[in-house]
Formats: C-alpha cells, structure tokens, sequence
C-alpha cells in the first residue's frame, strides 16, 4: 500500500470517528430524553444512535490506535452532550463546565495531531 492510500484510509477513518462522535451525541440526548427509558420515542431514539455510534466506532478503530478513537469519541459525545443539553433540557452551562469542556476538546485536539503522519526528514537533516 503506497502512502497516500493509507494517508486517505486514516483520514477516511477520522471521518467516520466524527460521524460517530455525532452518533454519540445523539444517543447521549436519546437517553436523557428517554427519562430512565419510559417514553418510547425516545428509547427508539436512544437505540438507534447506539447501534449506529458502536457501528460507526468499530469501522473507525480498523484504522486508528483504539486508546485514541476511544478518547476522541467519548471526548466528543460528552463535548456535544454538554452543549447542547441545555438547548434541548433543562440544564445549565455554568463556565466551570465550559472550561473543563474546553479543556477536553483541547485534548481531543492534541490527540489527533499525534496520529497525524510524520514527515519523513532528509539524509541532510538528519546530518546537518
């Protein structure tokens, strides 16, 4: 395999550990809207973003470290959680919480550029 085609698989699976990153922020919401899984819309809801975020999570893991799609994708579905709780419950978003929300997205940040490829460097470089 030539490495643009891993570069573009690496980058697929990131794309897909996004998409279920959403699915985990929707579950998240599902689950709270479900009020201990007593309102069947949104324990349906709440099933669905589960099967669709595990699906999505074990595709991505194919390609990326599992410590670090496992940190990313909890990092953004607590992340989106946070955020928009508020929007569709009735919580608060104190700026306590919205520095340590900060911090974990810093994180998730940090992470992916650490799975980012290396340059290779030159003989010269190397030397120099």
């Amino acid at each position: 395999m030539t490495t643009t085609t891993n570069t573009e698989k690496k980058a697929g699976a990131w794309l897909v550990l996004l998409l279920a990153g959403a699915f985990e922020i929707g579950y998240a919401l599902s689950v709270a809207g479900s009020e201990g899984f007593t309102i069947l819309g949104w324990s349906i809801s709440a099933f669905v973003f589960f099967l669709l975020t595990l699906f999505c999570l074990s595709v991505a893991l194919k390609a990326i470290d599992v410590g670090i799609g496992y940190a990313v994708w909890a990092g953004i579905g607590a992340v989106g959680a946070a955020l928009l709780g508020p929007v569709f419950f009735d919580e608060v978003l104190t700026p306590v919480r919205a520095f340590w929300l900060a911090v974990i997205i810093g994180g998730v940040v940090w992470l992916k550029l650490a799975d980012s490829p290396k340059i290779p460097r030159t003989k010269h470089e190397v030397t120099s």
